[in-house]
């Protein structure tokens, strides 16, 4: 298993430092601005090109470059459902996506203010259909942008670091065990199941506010 998983790694790390960077900040800034990030996640292309990350400079240009394009992304989709909204939700696109997701999008919006922006970054389908739903909606950019800001910075870091260091931890470990490999699969394997139980307990926890009932009850100010 060390030698397919050294093949791996080299051949990610054999593409130009500044051209993997550059495409892993373009994943994170598709995912959020025209709904790619529905049919292939960015966060595959970022945890990929973090296992290339060969010093800490790297991982923090690495890092900036996806915080830098998923706020670019995000600033695209509001400004697209700003000026496009209602003719993306009912083309072709937005009706495969289904109108009760863009029901629960904007309904929890409407409950939650800003921190719906915050946790949708980390709740499947939402975080692409949110940003359009903000920019549809009377929500500032400016708050806009302050509440999603710091979503994209715990993102990007929790993805650059875990990618970085299991493959650290391997090329450590590859010339002395002959398992280092399924120490690399066992960290980015507990990282992904983590993340997915993080993302369950916020989808439960987020539920009610997404719900059709009680539709008229009191609302969070949109401009919170």
């Amino acid at each position: 298993m060390n030698d397919v998983l050294t093949w791996l790694l080299d051949a990610v790390q054999s593409v130009d430092p500044v051209l993997r960077t550059v495409l892993a900040g373009v994943a994170i800034m598709l995912e959020t601005s025209v709904l790619v990030g529905l049919v292939v996640p960015g966060d595959t292309v970022v945890l990929v090109s973090a296992t290339a990350v060969g010093s800490v400079t790297e991982g923090v240009i690495l890092t900036l470059v996806v915080i830098v394009g998923a706020l670019i992304g995000e600033s695209i989709g509001f400004w697209l459902g700003r000026w496009l909204g209602p003719r993306i939700r009912f083309s072709a696109v937005g009706r495969r996506i289904g109108e009760h997701n863009w029901v629960r999008a904007e309904l929890y919006l409407r409950r939650r203010g800003g921190p719906a922006i915050f946790l949708s970054r980390f709740l499947p389908v939402l975080h692409s259909l949110v940003p359009l739903t903000v920019g549809m909606s009377g929500f500032s950019y400016r708050r806009f942008i302050a509440w999603t800001a710091p979503a994209c910075t715990v993102w990007a870091i929790a993805y650059v670091g875990v990618g970085a260091a299991a493959a650290g931890t391997y090329r450590e470990l590859s010339d002395r065990l002959h398992y280092a490999g399924y120490v690399f699969v066992g960290i980015l394997v507990v990282f992904l199941i983590a993340a997915y139980g993080a993302k369950r307990l916020i989808s439960r926890g987020e539920a009610r506010h997404m719900d059709r009932e009680d539709d008229d009850r009191p609302s969070a100010p949109v401009g919170d």
